[in-house]
């Protein structure tokens, strides 16, 4: 094996990790607001709600990951569950862009689709995106449980919502690998309540 090539195993070690590292932290400091998130969706589901997801970008392509595993299934055979990624419709995020401002599009979604008794979970890296910020406003004004995955310490969203999930680390890419770990486990864990094991 050359050089380079050493060298770049050496790196991809580093960064798995690094990776695994934020996991652990994760776990030793918010497992148990993990499990309080899910308990807040399985009720929601159980009383005919439905989760709104969000967020930019890497985050944008999380909530419609998340989305997916609760409208399909993660790992067994159930019914689908109502979850929506606010992300996915590229019509309405041109149209309110257009007329209402990038800072708003989220916003005139949570206003259109959501009701009270459901959740939003509002995914930002750095807790600051202000189109997030201001659904997460409207979404506590029309009586949604309102849930962040965040890192950097938060952000200013960790603040405005009912359970902020926050991944220690300052880095983007180690922040969205745990988010859409949360994320899985969130899924897992609805199932358990909703759907146990014979």
């Amino acid at each position: 094996m050359s050089q380079e090539s050493r060298d770049a195993a050496a790196r991809v070690r580093e960064i798995l990790d690094e990776s695994a590292r934020v996991k652990r932290a994760l776990a030793s400091e918010s497992a148990a607001a993990i499990a309080r998130a899910a308990g807040v969706i399985a009720d929601s589901f159980r009383n005919g709600g439905r989760v709104l997801l969000f967020g930019n970008g890497g985050s944008a392509a999380d909530a419609q990951h998340i989305a997916g595993e609760w409208c399909g299934r993660l790992s067994r055979e159930r019914a689908a569950l109502p979850a929506i990624a606010l992300t996915a419709n590229t019509s309405d995020l041109t149209a309110l862009g257009n007329d209402y401002g990038f800072e708003r599009i989220f916003a005139r979604l949570v206003e259109a689709h959501g009701r009270a008794g459901d959740v939003a979970i509002a995914i930002s890296t750095s807790g600051n995106s202000p189109n997030v910020l201001a659904a997460v406003e409207t979404a506590r004004a029309r009586g949604l449980r309102t849930i962040a995955l965040a890192g950097r310490g938060g952000g200013k969203l960790a603040a405005q919502v009912d359970l902020a999930l926050v991944v220690p680390s300052d880095d983007t890419q180690r922040i969205q690998e745990s988010h859409i770990a949360i994320g899985h486990v969130l899924a897992e864990l609805v199932d358990d309540e909703l759907f146990p094991r014979a």
